[in-house]
């Protein structure tokens, strides 16, 4: 019987806690693509059990969000596996990163360009993409639709299928996933009052200094948040599937950004304030993202049905 390690446990040692009416919550890995262009996302669960009662953050469903920010290794395989990125409007497809490190966020990408990446990820799996595209892939007539509302994700969310896997964020999906400690939102994504320095956080843990660098460092260089994701705070403002304001879904609207910057003051870091937004067709080196999913069905049914309280997550391939 193979053996398969989850957060340094082992599935043996991780039915032995269920049996014995344990709970255990895992990240998951999701791996894309074959050969040279193959990579992996990891995932940290976010639960529904508590939510925010006002403001940002309420998701009354289960999901997982990217422990990590899109990398440029992930982008350029993605690339070499999808085709030509780009569409209509041509200014949202016409630049590359201006910081080209392997494992530093990708930059200068469009929301319309983070959009095409994900439906990749739902194509690659065997699912309906998230985002509606119209037009030939590949050229300057493919562009951005929406869904109908029986096609709509709730029935509302005109932008994301109701059956997508993988997705964008949304406002409060990020919010939740970065600042709720099941008791409230913190005003920062931390864990630890060691990550503070004259109350603010750490800038040698998250990187929004400007004088200690002022460009992105390597995903995950920095502490680990919360709830199990790293930078969400600074390193590359990220963009939100939500609108800044719109709420009529229009495929142009100003999209939310959140979590600041390698350049940003303390204050783009805050839970409450950190909002800005760009057309979806902005790109700079500042911006970036990272992708969400929803739960996948449990990797060992049976662990489930001896009681057991766990969010098992298994690693997929195709």
């Amino acid at each position: 019987m193979q053996t398969r390690k989850m957060h340094g446990m082992t599935e043996m040692a991780v039915a032995a806690i269920l049996l014995a009416g344990g709970s255990v919550a895992l990240a998951d890995t999701d791996t894309f693509g074959s050969g040279t262009n193959s990579f992996n996302i990891d995932f940290v669960p976010i639960s529904k059990a508590t939510n925010p009662s006002t403001g940002y953050g309420f998701v009354a469903n289960d999901y997982r969000m990217g422990t990590y920010e899109i990398t440029n290794d992930q982008w350029t395989k993605f690339k070499a596996a999808y085709g030509a990125v780009t569409g209509t409007p041509a200014d949202a497809y016409d630049q590359g990163p201006s910081f080209t490190g392997t494992d530093v966020p990708t930059n200068h990408v469009s929301w319309y360009e983070a959009a095409q990446f994900v439906n990749y990820l739902n194509t690659i799996m065997n699912n309906p993409v998230a985002y509606k595209f119209t037009g030939t892939h590949g050229t300057s007539d493919y562009a951005l639709s929406t869904w109908s509302a029986a096609e709509a994700d709730n029935g509302t969310n005109l932008y994301r299928h109701k059956d997508a896997k993988y997705y964008l964020p949304t406002e409060d999906e990020w919010v939740k996933a970065a600042y709720w400690n099941g008791t409230m939102l913190q005003t920062y994504a931390n864990i630890l009052p060691s990550d503070l320095v004259s109350g603010s956080p750490d800038p040698t843990k998250w990187n929004y200094d400007p004088s200690l660098g002022n460009e992105p460092w390597a995903v995950g260089s920095g502490s680990e948040e919360l709830n199990g994701t790293r930078d969400m705070m600074g390193n590359v403002w990220e963009w939100m599937e939500s609108t800044y304001s719109d709420t009529s879904y229009g495929t142009s609207s100003g999209r939310d950004l959140r979590g600041g910057a390698y350049y940003s003051d303390v204050g783009h870091l805050a839970s409450s304030s950190a909002r800005g937004q760009h057309q979806p067709n902005y790109e700079d080196d500042y911006v970036g993202f990272r992708v969400a999913s929803e739960v996948p069905e449990p990797a060992t049914l049976s662990m489930l049905a001896l009681g057991g309280l766990a969010l098992i997550r298994r690693r997929r391939t195709l």
